[in-house]
């Protein structure tokens, strides 16, 4: 009977049957569900290139060629060893939208290689957030591309408590850097690029200065020569400073004259020594030993020789 008993304890009663059937499964279903998505957050996937649109914010103020080609030789001799983070694309199935790694992306891109990232469900917010939080684990972004992305965040409706989450700083650091990132169009911004050794301080100074519109305006003057892009990001932010504070040549510098050089021979050819003329003196480099002397012991019958004969050029000059 005990056997009996034992048994009976796992039949359910006809009636009961149907309710249990329901039950178990959907909580079954859920959770391997749920495990199901984490497992597929995590997962890292190849994904082609093509498939991939921006989104979020511009975080960095253009791509320097240099560090770029740098990335692009790592990636071809050790392959890419840190996952970029997707999101699907919001109303294009099939496509995804980046949410960090873009230099990665871009590198990859030119390679016509796959991205290996993660995919994950994030709505406008979270991808802010997720951005934010893995640009505070970089060390390479500059004041000038932090202030960027936190201008970029405020003209999107996000409150100051939310960007300062986000870039894992406090509300007056926020403040002083709202200051900075809304002074500038992003337009003038990315052709100044990131200027990583300018700090806060000599933005704000560029922001007091562009308080007055003369001094905006030679600055984006200075910025149409065909000099100013052949120029490194950190020496465009100076050459517009300087415009600004209108201390460039207003004209060019008058271009110096060639040296001049003769070679004073000896009757049969020999080098006894060479003059060397320029717009700030003489100089004689003597080769034979002891003309140097006689010069010095003649140099008082040479200029009186050289006087006559300027004295007579410039009467003849007269006459004519």
């Amino acid at each position: 009977m005990a056997r009996k008993g034992i048994l009976n304890t796992n039949i359910s009663p006809k009636g009961d049957a149907p309710q249990r059937q329901r039950l178990m499964p959907q909580g079954a279903v859920g959770a391997l569900q749920s495990s199901l998505n984490r497992m597929q957050e995590n997962a890292v996937q190849e994904i082609d290139t093509a498939l991939i649109d921006n989104a979020g914010f511009e975080d960095r103020l253009g791509l320097d060629a240099v560090e770029q080609e740098r990335l692009k030789e790592s990636l071809k001799t050790y392959g890419q060893q840190v996952p970029v983070l997707l999101r699907p694309h919001p109303t294009s199935r099939g496509r995804f939208e980046i949410v960090y790694g873009r230099r990665r992306l871009a590198a990859l891109r030119d390679l016509g290689l796959p991205v290996k990232a993660m995919v994950r469900q994030l709505d406008d917010h979270a991808l802010v957030m997720a951005q934010g939080q893995e640009n505070n684990t970089r060390t390479d972004l500059s004041f000038i591309e932090k202030a960027s992305f936190a201008a970029q965040l405020q003209n999107a409706g996000y409150d100051r408590p939310t960007i300062a989450a986000a870039l894992a700083i406090d509300l007056p650091m926020v403040s002083r850097m709202l200051k900075v990132g809304t002074a500038f169009e992003m337009d003038f911004l990315r052709e100044i690029g990131r200027a990583p050794s300018i700090g806060r301080e000599r933005w704000m100074m560029l922001v007091d200065l562009f308080a007055d519109q003369a001094a905006r305006g030679r600055a984006k003057i200075y910025m149409r020569r065909p000099e100013f892009t052949s120029l490194a990001t950190d020496a465009r932010f100076e050459a517009v400073l300087l415009a600004a504070q209108n201390k460039h040549r207003t004209t060019a510098p008058a271009p110096k004259a060639p040296a001049r050089k003769a070679a004073i021979q000896s009757p049969d050819g020999a080098a006894i020594a060479t003059v060397k003329a320029t717009d700030k003196g003489l100089s004689l480099s003597v080769k034979t030993p002891g003309f140097d002397r006689w010069i010095e012991e003649n140099a008082s019958e040479l200029m009186n020789e050289w006087f006559a004969r300027w004295q007579s050029d410039q009467s003849t000059d007269q006459s004519e």
